[in-house]
């Protein structure tokens, strides 16, 4: 005879920790679409996920936008234009005024002179962008032009601005690949809106660095600058990255930074791995080396 469930001994039950457990339900992290789980798409384990939208995203509007080819523009933060290179030089001597016997304050101001005469490299990356959008690109921003030999910079400020502004100077469209830092580097005001993007890895923001690029115009800069220049260079001479110039602006600083010729002359590289740099000093001389082997390759 089959008991009647009633008659169990069960306690009856309470609609309201009924409901309650329902709220609890579709109330859990757990219940979530796993897409818009952000706690579930922040662990460690999910990294590979986080890595391959990383990859996706930028692709996925690059492609819609139309962008075709692009040029790199590195070079340092810290570069000003001239007239906020000097404030600062001002500002930096004014305290030397007040602590004439401060060693902290001599280096600042020897610095800051020195600041003010690289403040050129930022006026030449910003016509070296103008001249490649205004010559590279043409036809209307939303149309299907203005999608060659677009500016890539890494969307923050000093070159990366200048560049980003010199595509803006030209009515043309600039791309900014920002990064996730500790000290929040927030993104130029001349990247085109909906070509700005941030990443959290390094390894794939340059992997958007360079897989559209034709050329590379590199300026003064920092750590940040080296890594890409090696990384580049090290890409050209193993072949895995297509034929581009790499061009290094300013020869006599660089020059002086680093000694290619004895790192041939040493054995380490070979002589046809020194034809992998050029150099520029001026914004047309970079923009023509740019053009001629872009627009007549070979």
């Amino acid at each position: 005879m089959v008991s009647n469930f009633m008659d169990s001994g069960l306690p009856s039950e309470n609609p309201a920790r009924v409901a309650h457990n329902l709220e609890q339900i579709i109330h859990s992290d757990n219940y979530r679409l796993a897409h818009q789980d952000l706690d579930l798409l922040n662990r460690s384990s999910m990294r590979g996920v986080r890595m391959l939208l990383e990859i996706r995203k930028p692709e996925l509007f690059l492609e819609e936008a139309g962008i075709t080819s692009t040029i790199i523009v590195f070079g340092g933060a810290r570069l000003q234009e001239k007239l906020a290179a000097e404030a600062s030089l001002k500002e930096a001597i004014k305290e030397l005024d007040a602590n004439p016997d401060s060693a902290e304050w001599k280096r600042k101001v020897s610095r800051a002179r020195k600041m003010v005469e690289l403040s050129s490299y930022y006026d030449a990356a910003r016509e070296f962008a103008f001249l490649a959008s205004h010559f590279g690109q043409s036809g209307p921003i939303s149309g299907p032009s203005c999608s060659t030999h677009v500016i890539v910079t890494g969307g923050g400020p000093g070159i990366m601005e200048a560049a980003n502004r010199g595509a803006f100077d030209a009515g043309c469209r600039s791309i900014g690949l920002n990064i996730e830092l500790p000290h929040e580097q927030n993104p130029n005001p001349y990247i085109t809106p909906n070509l700005c993007f941030k990443f959290n890895y390094f390894a794939l923001r340059k992997f958007h660095f360079v897989m559209r690029a034709v050329g590379a115009v590199l300026f003064p800069g920092g750590y940040g600058t080296l890594d890409e220049l090696f990384e580049l260079l090290t890409l050209r001479q193993v072949g895995t990255q297509h034929a581009m110039p790499i061009v290094l602006f300013g020869k006599d600083y660089w020059s002086r930074l680093i000694d290619f010729e004895f790192m041939a002359d040493s054995g380490l590289i070979d002589d046809e791995d020194l034809k992998l740099i050029q150099f520029a000093d001026t914004a047309t001389e970079a923009w023509d080396l740019i053009q001629n082997q872009t627009f007549n390759p070979g």
